[in-house]
């Protein structure tokens, strides 16, 4: 009995491995690097802001 399922066990587990090296799901990896960079420009604009300060009523 404990031979059985020891064998089933086995054979689950080398046939999950067979799977696995053998699945349909390849990924191509790209090798060939882009020869120009992108160059991002910011350009930050400031909105001027007033120096008065709200009456706190003190």
């Amino acid at each position: 009995m404990i031979y059985t399922i020891t064998f089933s066990v086995f054979f689950l587990i080398v046939i999950n491995f067979l799977l696995l090296k053998f699945s349909c799901n390849k990924t191509k990896i790209n090798k060939k690097k882009n020869a120009r960079s992108i160059v991002l420009e910011t350009k930050v604009t400031s909105i001027p802001v007033s120096q008065e300060l709200a009456p706190t009523g003190s």
